[in-house]
């Protein structure tokens, strides 16, 4: 689950993460007092951010800095309703539902820093650079020699030693590395103690003051913890995530949605990656990732059907289940029940394999729907692609 950069800064500010001051708002009124607010406090230098999940605001005309109340009602008002494209949201964009409206700093450097799972060495990884306010892709790519790394071990915790080893490598001495070592002590706190899966800032600033402060902030969470934080899962905004994975959740579905045109069906993780790699390979496109779980009912196999032709990019759908837990009769009917109740108007290609295989292909067979079968992975990618091409060309 991601979160807006105003909750995120809210959140880290509670773990002593010194912040910018500043206050959301959803109307041009609530913007206007916020700025008077922040000119009561002495401020005189204000920015108007546009509040979406997705980076890249400044360059799409979603970050203004402005130097009075008047200006902050004028970039509000465009703000507010705007379609702001960036290079992570696509040529679709995102509508402005809401903004920040912060005080402004005065940046003497800027740096990058983040927390993230490391999947590779099971573990947690600081990440920081010199180089802030950019893409990190981009450091990583052309300049690698400024990116470094410190794994913490969770057994023992964040240590000084990890504090001051990041400090070095960013140039800090003296005042400024006990700042920064508190600060990457907050960051672990903050991340262990939410069950984050991402802390990033960019860019973390040495003010002209001599503080260090989170410019920005961005948090991913693990959702399967999001149990246990009531007050994160209230933080969750459905506006900024798309409408067929919010429905796919409510039956345990994992599903995210492509830009392709072949639905996809499967059980496991593992198997459905492979099956999008082979609809690849075989010259088309998936249109989703969807995992119905090794235990889905005949109620999941027809709410994942319904999720997946509710896309009208999906031209065709390929099932590929493998029947461990999962008995292939129980899907060949949950199959059957969803292409009946969905009026199913495009190709379809099963491929079953394992418990009760041939008692699933009999149920299919008989159904007498027009489901295409198939004997493996590969015979199952090659007719969904070459059904698909048919169904064109025949239009």
């Amino acid at each position: 689950m991601n979160i807006h950069e105003y909750q995120a800064k809210g959140l880290l500010k509670k773990f002593g993460v010194a912040v910018p001051e500043g206050h959301q708002a959803f109307s041009v009124p609530e913007a206007i007092d916020a700025a008077k607010a922040l000119e009561a406090a002495g401020h005189k230098i204000f920015v108007v951010k546009a509040q979406i999940h997705a980076g890249g605001r400044g360059k799409g005309g979603g970050v203004k800095v402005v130097k009075s109340v008047e200006e902050v009602k004028e970039k509000a008002a465009q703000m507010l309703g705007m379609t702001l494209v960036t290079h992570q949201t696509g040529p679709e964009g995102k509508l402005v539902k809401r903004i920040y409206v912060e005080a402004g700093s005065s940046i003497k450097k800027e740096y990058y820093l983040s927390v993230v799972v490391d999947r590779k060495t099971k573990g947690i990884v600081f990440m920081a650079s010199i180089e802030g306010g950019v893409d990190i892709e981009e450091v990583a790519a052309h300049s690698p020699e400024k990116l470094i790394s410190v794994k913490v071990d969770q057994a023992s915790g964040i240590q000084a030693c990890h504090a001051r080893k990041l400090g070095f490598a960013l140039g800090f001495k003296g005042d400024l590395l006990k700042k920064f070592s508190k600060l990457i002590f907050s960051l672990y706190a903050a991340f262990i103690e939410s069950d984050a899966s991402q802390i990033e800032i960019n860019p973390l600033v040495e003010t002209e003051e001599g503080e260090i402060v989170a410019l920005d902030a961005k948090i991913n969470f693990d959702d399967n913890a999001l149990h246990r934080h009531d007050d994160i899962r209230e933080m969750r905004d459905l506006d900024e995530e798309e409408p067929l994975e919010i429905e796919a959740s409510k039956y345990e579905l994992s599903y995210i949605k492509m830009d392709g045109q072949i639905g996809c069906m499967v059980n496991g993780a593992g198997l459905a990656m492979a099956t999008m790699d082979i609809i690849k390979l075989y010259g088309s496109s998936p249109a989703n990732f969807l995992d119905v779980g090794g235990g889905a009912t005949r109620e999941k196999v027809t709410a994942a059907f319904k999720i997946i032709l509710s896309d009208p990019s999906v031209k065709g759908i390929l099932v590929n289940i493998f029947g461990g837990i999962m008995r292939c009769d129980i899907i060949a009917n949950g199959i059957i029940e969803a292409a009946k109740e969905t009026n199913l108007s495009v190709p379809l290609v099963v491929r079953l394999e394992g418990t009760n295989v041939d008692l699933g292909k009999k149920i299919l067979a008989e159904s007498g729907l027009a489901i295409i079968p198939a004997d493996d992975l590969a015979d199952a990618a090659e007719k969904i692609v070459k059904a698909v091409k048919q169904q064109k060309v025949y239009k």
